[in-house]
């Protein structure tokens, strides 16, 4: 489950930290977690969908790796992450 091109401008204008900014850790753990939601309610419907399960295993693991990356370089910068996006540690 992608995020449209619309949501993918609406999150990097909110969690960019310049006008075009689409490389930023903040950037990409918004668009990983807009896709993780996602994925997590077609869960809800298609059980068995074992092949996009493990899409998201990794999207999850892609997250945890740049939230650590984050985490090494500033830790209240990580924080805010976190409670901007709802995401427990």
């Amino acid at each position: 489950m992608s995020v449209a091109p619309e949501r993918k401008l609406e999150i990097m204008k909110e969690h960019g930290l310049a006008p075009n900014d689409t490389g930023s850790p903040e950037v990409q753990i918004a668009i990983l977690t807009e896709r993780i939601v996602n994925l997590t309610e077609h869960f809800k419907m298609h059980k068995k969908d074992n092949h996009s399960r493990r899409g998201l295993l990794a999207m999850v693991s892609l997250r945890r790796r740049l939230l650590d990356y984050v985490k090494s370089r500033d830790v209240a910068r990580y924080q805010a992450i976190l409670t901007k996006h709802g995401l427990r540690r």
